[in-house]
């Protein structure tokens, strides 16, 4: 499992610190007594283009071998959600948004859905991450995935019993290998990596998105999420098609043999806050 990429300048770092806080205050700011019509998602989505930044773009892995990602690596809009199997609006992103999104844009090659586990309830929450991590191993994370968000999945716990009944319902295999690797370095490793990844962004509760390089926070509306992703590809392609207008065609004349080339934060609607119980480390924390 790769580890996520550093940002390289330090305005970029900055940015990414505090973007999430931001936009979850942006979004869900109480709409003004006697805004008549006006709506919190309305300030999200007016502007599809806007709060895009290109340092956290870098933030997409893109690995061909990604367990816990779906859709093409090369697909122009990736969409990385930040999430624990505890939390109700995940759930709830899980069951009505996300198979839209998978159905509409992930099957045409348009997105692709990079996962990252981002535990903040305690104990059951890092436990049934690992999990996740395990059923992946064996090419069932997807699966794992849809049976611990399963309506009324969470209220049962994640206990290690209930963790190999949904291993078995999700099809893992291997059941002796998926509860050693559960506990393995390995996983706490992955999780660990993909916790700090969110932490350096801000994030602070969860889901939490990037798409593109713009972040959204909270189980937004369907809404949110397709203009947000139609925007983006359209970006995408625009750059695209720049690119191969300024790339030299086969007829031009081409460098001799000797020619040097160049070288290669707040309480969100939509958003589940760890309780005040909860072990949650820092964005500086080690894991």
């Amino acid at each position: 499992m790769s580890r996520s990429k550093p940002i390289a300048v330090v305005s970029g770092v900055a940015v990414a610190a505090v973007l999430l806080g931001v936009v979850s205050y942006t979004a869900t700011r109480p709409t003004p007594p006697g805004a008549a019509g006006s709506s919190s998602v309305a300030e999200v989505s007016a502007d599809p283009a806007a709060g895009v930044y290109a340092e956290l773009e870098a933030y997409a892995r893109r690995d061909p071998a990604d367990k816990l990602a779906l859709g093409r690596a090369d697909a122009p809009v990736v969409l990385i959600e930040y999430a624990d199997f505890k939390c109700g609006y995940c759930g709830k992103f899980a069951r009505d948004t996300e198979p839209v999104l998978i159905d509409k844009y992930v099957d045409n090659g348009t997105l692709r859905i990079e996962w990252r586990n981002f535990p903040i309830f305690g104990a059951e929450s890092e436990a049934v991450a690992r999990a996740s991590w395990a059923a992946g191993q064996q090419g069932r994370f997807w699966e794992f995935h849809r049976a611990a968000y399963a309506e009324g999945a969470k209220e049962k716990g994640f206990g290690k019993e209930r963790i190999a009944a949904l291993a078995k319902e999700a099809g893992v295999p291997d059941a002796a290998r998926f509860a050693k690797d559960s506990e393995g370095a390995a996983a706490r490793e992955a999780v660990a990596a993909d916790q700090q990844q969110g932490y350096s962004l801000g994030a602070t509760s969860t889901p939490s998105f990037l798409i593109n390089g713009r972040p959204i926070a909270g189980a937004q509306p369907l809404e949110t999420f397709t203009e947000t992703i139609e925007a983006a590809a359209k970006t995408a392609k625009a750059a695209k098609s720049s690119a191969g207008a300024s790339t030299p065609s086969s007829g031009a004349p081409k460098p001799s043999a000797g020619a040097s080339q160049p070288s290669a934060g707040a309480s969100t609607p939509g958003a589940s806050q760890p309780s005040a119980g909860a072990s949650t480390p820092g964005p500086g924390a080690a894991r």
